[in-house]
């Protein structure tokens, strides 16, 4: 069992102990929590209005229950969208002029996590300020719930997932015509959860010939839903098999994008957002961002299109401040998020699948033949176990002192630039599980494990 509470939201998995899983009484305390904040955010004597989204997973609807019932108990109205992937929420908040929004899904985690993403009222997530107010309150628990004339009400608005759809058709950028010239085959993996409601509604738009593979919006999650290639090998088959143009995968909640090549081969999902980033900045001027994680890759496109790179702590919400800061013209993370301010500011796996549509239909070629235009990175992915004995810090410091001639950035644990190899490792505590991840990117797959492991060998010797 485990809960994790942090800005990012409150996840984890479901059933047993209160305070130690994500339970009824849990899920109530920190959507009351959340109705106090808001309501101190907002400063009005209005009855305020939260949207409510969930991805497909098996305990969405009695979360739903909980949420929706404890805002209504707290006088807010609640907009229930429905299942909906965490863009399509964060989209509608602005759209239905709310006040905030709550999205129920645990992103990548397995079938039996949940969680609480929380939205402000520009359908961005919550900054660390007020993630750590919210944490407070809740952390009290101390409620005046409404009486029962001041009861919040519910309304149902299914056509948002639609609305998304339209918005992201309407970007200049999107060249509807050379899709439909190119009369793309794309098989769709959206993992049995929202996407695959969303995802071959856009193709189809787009005049995309769609083969669904779990696409089936019952929570069932065929395999783990991390959309990394070692969880992605029965689309690999079926792309190929299937004589495809692509592969499309999504997460459960819509906001990650990984690819897949005709011949069956990864695009690599670090690589989703540099091909999309080489398509805008090849027809908007601007800087990018990225996360402290996410590959050099993008900072060599940027470079090679004119633009500034900048980079960020971890986090979607640490991506869009670094964004806004710097007004970058596209951005997001190196797991396939991908951030395009002119539809919204959140990791949007539509406008992805639309803007790499667009760029793949433009130059006519294949999408392996895409993927060998861009420069070669290896990144190795790890991650180590916490024990509640761990010291942190203490990690962290032992790192820094070792590497402590090369270029460290400290804003979101550490990160070692070994800019004359052109190589990084990134380690840190994770907000959503209790882990160190390490990350490490060099030219080749050998260097970039061997750092890894290097680091790896740091940690475990502090331990």
């Amino acid at each position: 069992m485990a809960l994790i509470k942090s800005i990012s939201g409150i996840r984890g998995t479901i059933g047993g102990q209160p305070g130690e899983a994500l339970t009824p009484l849990d899920i109530v305390k920190f959507a009351g929590a959340y109705s106090v904040w808001i309501k101190e955010r907002r400063k009005t004597c209005g009855r305020l209005k939260v949207v409510v989204g969930k991805d497909a997973r098996l305990s969405g609807d009695m979360v739903n229950r909980l949420i929706s019932g404890t805002l209504i108990a707290s006088g807010v109205d609640v907009i229930d969208l429905g299942p909906a992937t965490t863009p399509t929420v964060e989209m509608a908040v602005t759209g239905l002029h709310a006040d905030g929004g709550i999205i129920l899904t645990a992103s990548h985690n397995p079938k039996q996590w949940n969680a609480l993403k929380l939205l402000n009222e520009q359908g961005e997530f919550l900054s660390d300020a007020d993630g750590k107010a919210l944490l407070a309150i809740a952390g009290k628990a101390e409620f005046n719930f409404a009486e029962v004339d001041n009861l919040g009400q519910i309304t149902y608005n299914d056509t948002y997932t639609d609305e998304h759809i339209k918005a992201v058709l309407k970007l200049p950028l999107v060249d509807i015509d050379a899709i439909y010239r190119a009369n793309f085959k794309v098989v769709v993996d959206a993992v049995n959860s929202v996407g695959g409601i969303a995802i071959p509604r856009l193709l189809t738009s787009l005049g995309v010939h769609v083969v669904e593979l779990n696409c089936t919006p019952d929570g069932q999650f065929p395999h783990n839903p991390e959309p990394l290639p070692e969880n992605l090998t029965e689309i690999a088959g079926v792309v190929s098999r299937q004589d495809a143009d692509l592969g499309i995968v999504v997460d459960p909640d819509v906001d990650r994008l990984a690819l897949v090549c005709e011949d069956g081969s990864f695009f690599g999902e670090e690589y989703t957002l540099v091909a999309v980033a080489d398509y805008v900045l090849g027809k908007t001027a601007g800087n990018t961002v990225s996360n402290l994680s996410s590959s050099r890759a993008l900072k060599d496109i940027t470079e090679k299109h004119g633009g500034q790179y900048f980079s960020s702590a971890v986090g979607e919400v640490n991506v869009v401040a670094e964004m806004k800061r710097v007004n970058a013209v596209i951005g997001g993370e190196g797991n396939g998020g991908v951030i395009y301010p002119e539809l919204h500011y959140g990791r949007d796996a539509l406008v992805g699948v639309a803007l790499f549509l667009s760029l793949l239909a433009q130059k006519k070629i294949k999408c392996s033949e895409l993927r060998a235009q861009y420069p070669d990175y290896f990144v190795s992915k790890n991650k180590i176990t916490l024990t509640p004995d761990t010291d942190i810090d203490k990690i962290l410091q032992k790192v820094k002192d070792k590497y402590s001639s090369h270029r460290i950035s400290d804003i979101d644990g550490v990160r070692v630039d070994f800019n004359s190899e052109k190589k990084w490792v990134h380690l840190r505590k994770s907000n959503t599980e209790p882990i160190i991840r390490i990350y490490a990117e060099a030219p080749s797959e050998k260097d970039a494990s061997t750092l890894a492991k290097q680091v790896m060998e740091v940690i475990n010797d502090e331990r």
